[in-house]
């Protein structure tokens, strides 16, 4: 058997939360056309016959410009340390990509100099990669570079025939039910970002988290009949607060809906979710926080 840990790296927004799971043939992480959707570095397991394989998919690193925005440090630092441990990385590209931007030069810095990198131009059914192949073969000496399209499965084979001699011999790490390397209380917390990653636009997004004040379940809770789960969804003003109730509560009714019947797919029960806002000014800058929040 081989068993290893690959990290997904890259900019914001170029699929590698798509990639993970059109690998996994499953929806294992959240996805949005918005930058920072990945907050933490999450640990999803593939598993075949020969091996598992640990993909990490981490936040898309960006230059810090402030030593204010703490969130951003730490975003960067989740990248650093699943770097650190992993057999190898796969560099997602836009295959669209005609200019180098301060990002991509931000990833080549943090790479370690001996790690086997792949690199992997994405969206390749929207455009020719060859000339995103050249933007980048000076950043980094690649053991491959692969064009493939997370949206519609392709080349998704080709990339595993060609990872798989870089994952060393080993014996397995996760039992093979085992989906993701989290919580139930995190894996609920990122389903109801994800709606309001959907619904709501421009900063406002970004300036929420999602905090799991309660989580019980029948299993743990006998008298109760459905899975009951109440999240702050924590803002940093009071406008952002009223964007997100809306008008007479009509954007947290949508979030709760959607998120709710995501909650039960995933869990295969009933789901009561109590969803309320609070406001934490300067959260993102906020050391404790952000420790508090879970990205610290």
């Amino acid at each position: 058997m081989k068993c290893g840990t690959v990290s997904l790296i890259g900019r914001p927004n170029v699929g590698k939360s798509s990639l993970i799971n059109a690998l996994l043939k499953t929806r294992a992480v959240i996805i949005s056309p918005k930058p920072q959707t990945t907050r933490n570095s999450i640990r999803c397991i593939y598993n075949d016959e020969n091996a598992q394989i640990i993909f990490t998919d981490t936040p898309g690193l960006y230059r810090v410009k402030n030593s204010k925005d703490k969130l951003g440090i730490f975003l960067n630092e989740e990248i650093s340390g699943a770097l650190e441990d992993s057999d190898a990385a796969l560099w997602l590209i836009d295959a669209e990509t005609r200019k180098l931007e301060p990002d991509d030069f931000a990833v080549a810095e943090i790479l370690p100099p001996s790690l086997p990198v792949i690199l992997i131009a994405n969206k390749s059914d929207k455009a020719n990669p060859s000339q995103a192949f050249k933007l980048y073969e000076g950043l980094y000496k690649f053991k491959a570079k692969l064009s493939v399209s997370a949206k519609l499965n392709r080349g998704l084979e080709n990339l595993m025939n060609v990872l798989m001699p870089l994952i060393p011999d080993g014996e397995i790490l996760y039992d093979p039910e085992i989906l993701m390397d989290t919580t139930e209380k995190f894996m609920a917390s990122e389903i109801i970002r994800e709606k309001i990653l959907r619904l709501l636009r421009d900063e406002v997004p970004h300036c929420i988290a999602v905090e799991i004040d309660e989580y019980k379940s029948p299993e743990e809770f006998p008298d109760r009949k459905k899975l009951y789960i109440r999240a702050s969804l924590v803002t940093e003003t009071e406008g952002q607060k009223k964007i997100l109730i809306g008008s007479d509560g009509s954007m947290i009714k949508k979030i709760g809906a959607l998120a709710r019947r995501d909650l039960e797919e995933v869990t295969g029960q009933g789901v009561y979710l109590d969803l309320w806002v609070k406001v934490l000014p300067g959260w993102r800058k906020n050391n404790t926080a952000l420790k508090r929040l879970g990205y610290a």
